[in-house]
């Protein structure tokens, strides 16, 4: 019988990415980068854009990357360091609210990356200008691949 390492033994080379994103994957496989920390200057305030603040990042990427676990090759996977490489440049671009930086962060590797299957994004503000006592506010954005022109 066929096991799971050989599920795609066809050619896909020629495939359209959509037809690759509806073929079964055997695993479900995802890219982590887990609280990247950056200084930078997002928010409404005055001082937050002169000043800046702490920020926690933190991205989980659907990607299929079982061809990588079989061949042990990167160019069959997404690799964290370009991935976090995104994030800093879209980072270093300041925004007023950091819902519009999760779209640009998402917009941007969506487009980079036309496998992705989905993105799981945290951003979090270390300490937001709101008088609370707390270890940070934020958001977050789950979108599919399909999802992205919504953007």
């Amino acid at each position: 019988g066929r096991s799971a390492w050989n599920v795609h033994s066809r050619n896909t080379s020629t495939m359209e990415p959509s037809q690759k994103r509806r073929m079964k994957t055997p695993f479900d496989t995802s890219i982590i980068i887990n609280k990247a920390r950056f200084h930078a200057y997002h928010g409404v305030m005055p001082q937050e854009q002169t000043v800046g603040n702490d920020y926690e990042v933190s991205i989980q990427i659907g990607y299929d990357f079982t061809h990588a676990m079989r061949t042990d090759d990167l160019s069959h996977t997404i690799s964290y360091a370009d991935v976090y490489q995104t994030i800093s440049q879209e980072m270093q671009t300041p925004s007023k609210l950091i819902e519009h930086l999760a779209g640009r962060i998402c917009k941007k590797l969506f487009d980079t990356y036309p496998n992705i299957t989905k993105i799981d994004l945290n951003i979090i503000k270390k300490n937001p200008p709101m008088g609370a006592d707390c270890e940070g506010a934020g958001v977050r954005v789950i979108m599919t691949n399909e999802q992205k022109t919504m953007l």
